[in-house]
């Protein structure tokens, strides 16, 4: 893991689904990365958040209020006192414009407005812990965990809400060669429905394939996977 790395396991530390090696790592870049730090206290705060929020429909002035307002306020930066900046943190946009844009558009979106490209210019990194924040701070998001066989763990963050999931695998076993790691969700039928594969540890986010399931499946595949999940599965994590 190269040090540019480090700044992207901010999703994965909140969640606690760090192997003890990388934890450690990344808790002493905490106590000298003010962004960091910052990005962990605000990702902290929406998943604290997750059990008191109550969704309601936003007020029908809500969306003209936030387009009158678009134009007018800029991106700040988190206020970090006595701490200079890396040129890591100049390069970044302040979360919390970060997600009051994000908030903003999805209230646009929903109500049938114009999307907003809030992500432009940012790196894929930056993108994909943005993508992590987004499914962790839905109201109805529900966090999973359970253990491969072989080793490892598999943590799955769900929201039918969004329709989305944050799939999450560490320590993972090595492979054969010609073999992949292929993961499934599972309906209550006992349907599995594929939703990619995976060479090692990852951090994914995943689109659809979310809603009215109920479980999270991994299984080892040939490479290119299967149309159906070969059994025993290497991990079978409940949702519900």
């Amino acid at each position: 893991m190269t040090d540019p790395d480090v700044h992207t396991l901010t999703g994965p530390y909140v969640l606690d689904a760090l192997p003890a090696d990388e934890r450690a790592r990344f808790e002493a870049h905490l106590a000298e990365c003010a962004f960091c730090t910052t990005e962990v206290a605000e990702l902290r705060a929406a998943a604290v958040k997750l059990a008191t929020q109550v969704s309601t429909p936003p007020p029908p002035a809500l969306k003209a209020g936030v387009m009158a307002a678009i134009e007018h306020v800029r991106q700040l930066p988190p206020v970090v006192q006595d701490q200079p900046a890396s040129p890591v943190v100049r390069r970044r946009l302040g979360r919390r414009s970060v997600f009051a844009l994000a908030a903003a558009a999805a209230v646009v979106a929903l109500s049938g407005g114009i999307a907003i490209d809030q992500y432009r210019g940012r790196t894929a990194a930056e993108q994909a812990n943005q993508q992590v924040a987004a499914v962790l701070a839905e109201p109805d998001a529900h966090t999973a965990h359970g253990a491969v066989n072989g080793g490892g763990q598999a943590t799955v963050v769900t929201s039918a809400r969004a329709n989305k999931s944050v799939v999450v695998l560490r320590d993972l076993p090595k492979l054969p060669s010609g073999r992949t790691w292929q993961l499934w969700m599972i309906d209550p039928q006992q349907t599995a429905h594929s939703i990619g594969l995976a060479t090692g540890d990852l951090t994914r986010v995943v689109t659809g394939s979310t809603t009215g399931m109920s479980t999270f499946g991994l299984t080892v595949e040939p490479d290119g996977g299967s149309r159906t999940p070969t059994l025993p599965a290497a991990a079978l994590v409940p949702l519900t």
